[in-house]
């Protein structure tokens, strides 16, 4: 739908009005009136000068001047309604006066910091994920941001890349999902609206295979495998109006996404129409030079913009060779127009050839620096994300009036750790987020003790606390060990070989354990980690994520069972690393293992046990549910029947509690080999002991779809197992029967 805007005369900013007039023609006056070097600056961003986000070259003087000039489009890394205002002030300057784009990595939250990205797909409620970026967006756009390079809708099955902390783990349906909450909570009811700004899925493509889970790796697949697995996600938040795209940094089969005309122009611009525009990932356009695909900026300018890459994050490549290349003949001008048009149309539709300062306001900042609606949210939020892997004495909940507890491990006193990595800092961090110790000791009773002792550091071999750490356990009644990775160990540029428990934490874990004392285990991570001796001798045990702003009330509540944890395990916790790629939706093999131990001459390792420590689904309750009376409306479909499957799910503990009943199917045989198991759909239920709650979920051939080896994407006629049940490994099973 084109918007139409009704101006009377000049606007305030000097841009001449022609009565009614819809975008894209107030876009293409702009354009007639623009000249080569004019049009290539829209397509030029920079990063600010405080706050760099990537590998910085910013020359603050020439930045500057070229903003007059009319030689830039976007700025990044700018924010705060006196920062943006002066920039923006710049940008009027120029000879059109077209305002500026901000834009900011506002990852999971800004002001008030929610769980990592990952943490929160834990929760798998969508209402919660949506809320919270409405309230990023809220808080931002008051900041002045226009623009976030999120949602990232990368599909990552290897827990050694550190960006997995950013995305919502290794399933294309559940990641899909979350990617449309993420996408319609950012930009609320509109680009325009004052609390809405604009979405930016990534990373386009399939940078969560990374080889080796190493960061900015090559991915090397069939485009079966793409289209099917890692593109899904992309497509739908084309198909949802998502404003902008990013570029990954991986070569896909040997073509540099940056500049790969399959994924851009072929599918994104052609084949799914996309109409907004495409920004590069930070240098991503200069570095194709080290990739090897060009031999200097100015070939890698003319392969990415051919390719369809709009704009131009920080390899100032763009300015320097576009208008060259096309007075060379290399590049069609209508290349340039159709890239500035797109980004001139988003600059339209957020409203800023009205008022460019319209999102730089004083007061509207003023009332989200410290917006106590946000922080209840996130305290909320963040204990919904939690994961109880163990419980197995039922240590937990553990009651406000225990007598004398400890806290023991490194994080138990942190601040603006709590945040995770890509949060956005501010100065007084340290006073406004609950630490663990804090949320713990405000729960306890009065006439209970909290004792601490940090234990260890993080990542070194220093043993010399461990002694206070075993006096400290030995006074308590029952201890908790806050234990994990650093915030900043998950990640950009944080790949990890070894995703054990870093320095010498499972050896202090191993010296409390011996005291005897009962010990509840957190593990603070932005990725799955590897801990098989906890997970074997540890009986109670919460994933927690790094929570946010509220994490110490978040963790406290569920410490204390104000909250029944609910969460489940978005991504498969391997046992080791020599068992990565791990994930719930493998193929069979013709030499499938019958059972966990069987290793002769199956597709096994000798030396160890076949399936995961922690399943894709999985995750426990302070409460017990109860699976019964699973009901197909019918064995036998053909055509466009639908298929209605129902089951009843009680809650036969003595909590009330929220159970993820989750939905697979699989195709028992096809043209090419399916997975063993699919996600289908799920719902989060709240249902109070003693309760029964029937959940119906609804299949229909649209669900059954896949790409065969020539990339037909269709469904086959033949058997299905659905399975239903609180995670993927824990399910009931019926076959059926559907036919064309």
């Amino acid at each position: 739908m084109k918007r139409v805007y009704f101006i009377l005369a000049f606007t305030a900013f000097g841009f001449p009005a022609f009565g009614q007039k819809t975008i894209d023609q107030k876009v293409a006056d702009i354009l007639s009136k623009m000249t080569l070097e004019e049009k290539v600056g829209q397509l030029v961003q920079y990063s600010g000068f405080e706050y760099a986000t990537g590998p910085q070259n910013s020359n603050s003087a020439n930045v500057l001047n070229e903003i007059k000039q009319g030689k830039v489009g976007s700025m990044l890394n700018v924010s705060g309604a006196v920062e943006t205002r002066k920039f923006q002030e710049l940008a009027l300057r120029s000879r059109l006066k077209i305002p500026l784009l901000f834009g900011q990595d506002v990852i999971h939250g800004y002001r008030t910091t929610f769980p990592v990205n990952l943490g929160q797909a834990a929760s798998w409620d969508l209402k919660l994920i949506e809320k919270s970026e409405r309230i990023a967006a809220t808080e931002a756009s008051a900041y002045g941001i226009h623009w976030t390079f999120a949602p990232m809708v990368d599909i990552a099955r290897d827990p050694r890349w550190g960006r997995v902390m950013e995305g919502s783990g290794e399933d294309t349906y559940l990641g899909t999902q979350i990617g449309l909450a993420r996408i319609k909570g950012f930009q609320g009811k509109g680009l325009g609206n004052l609390d809405a700004i604009m979405a930016c899925a990534k990373h386009f493509a399939a940078y969560g295979a990374a080889v080796g889970g190493r960061d900015y790796n090559s991915v090397d697949m069939s485009l079966r495998q793409l289209n099917e697995t890692y593109l899904p996600p992309f497509k739908a938040a084309a198909e949802a109006g998502v404003a902008t795209f990013m570029n990954s940094f991986n070569d896909i089969n040997g073509i540099p996404a940056t500049a790969n005309r399959y994924i851009l122009r072929d599918l994104l611009k052609g084949k799914w129409n996309y109409q907004g525009f495409v920004v590069s990932d930070w240098g991503s356009i200069g570095e194709m030079v080290p990739h090897g695909y060009a031999k200097d900026n100015k070939e890698a300018a003319e392969k990415a913009i051919i390719a369809g890459s709009d704009m131009d994050m920080e390899s100032r490549a763009y300015m320097a060779e576009l208008p060259k290349l096309v007075q060379e003949g290399k590049v069609d001008p209508k290349l340039i127009d159709d890239a500035a048009k797109r980004i001139l149309i988003k600059k339209f539709e957020m409203g800023l050839f009205d008022d460019p300062y319209r999102f730089s306001n004083e007061k509207r900042q003023q009332i989200q620096t410290d917006n106590q609606e946000n922080r209840k949210f996130g305290r909320e939020f963040g204990s919904k994300s939690i994961v109880l892997l163990k419980n197995q004495k039922n240590i937990l909940p553990l009651s406000k009036s225990t007598k004398t507890v400890a806290l023991i491990g490194p994080f138990g006193k942190e601040t603006s750790v709590n945040h995770g990595f890509w949060s956005v800092a501010f100065k007084d961090d340290n006073q406004r987020i609950i630490t663990q110790f804090d949320g713990i000791r405000n729960q306890l009773d009065k006439n209970s003790t909290l004792l601490y002792a940090k234990g260890c550091n993080v990542d070194d071999q220093d043993r010399s606390m461990f002694d206070e750490a075993v006096e400290t356990a030995k006074k308590a009644d029952v201890v908790i060990m806050t234990l994990g990775e650093g915030h900043a160990m998950s990640g950009e540029a944080k790949s990890r070989s070894n995703i054990h428990f870093s320095g010498v934490q499972e050896e202090l874990l191993k010296e409390i354990a011996k005291t005897g004392k009962p010990v509840v285990l957190m593990i603070n991570a932005g990725r799955p980690l590897t801990f098989d001796w906890a997970a074997d001798h540890i009986p109670t045990i919460l994933y927690t994520w790094w929570l946010g702003t509220e994490a110490g009330n978040s963790i406290a509540d569920v410490i204390f069972g104000t909250v029944n944890p609910g969460g489940k395990l978005p991504m498969t916790f391997p046992r080791t690393e020599g068992q990565i790629p791990v994930h719930y939706n493998h193929y069979n093999t013709g030499r499938p293992a019958k059972n966990n131990t069987d290793r002769n001459y199956v597709s096994a390792y000798i030396d160890l046990d076949n399936d995961p420590k922690f399943p894709f689904g999985y995750g426990l309750s302070y409460t017990q549910f109860k699976y019964a009376d699973m009901n197909l409306s019918s064995t036998n479909l053909k055509g466009n029947q639908t298929l209605k499957i129902s089951v009843n799910v009680s809650n036969t503990g003595n909590y009330d509690g929220e159970e993820v009943v989750q939905l697979y199917i699989r195709d028992l045989f096809g043209k090419v080999v399916r997975p063993v198991k699919e996600l289908k759909g799920f719902e989060k239920v709240f249902i109070k002991k003693g309760d029964t709650k029937t959940i119906t979920f609804t299949l229909t051939p649209e669900d059954l779809k896949f790409y065969d080896d020539q990339l037909n994407y269709d469904w086959e006629a033949g058997e299905f197992d659905i399975m239903v049940g609180t995670g993927s490994q824990d399910v009931q099973t019926k076959r059926i029967n559907w036919l064309k």
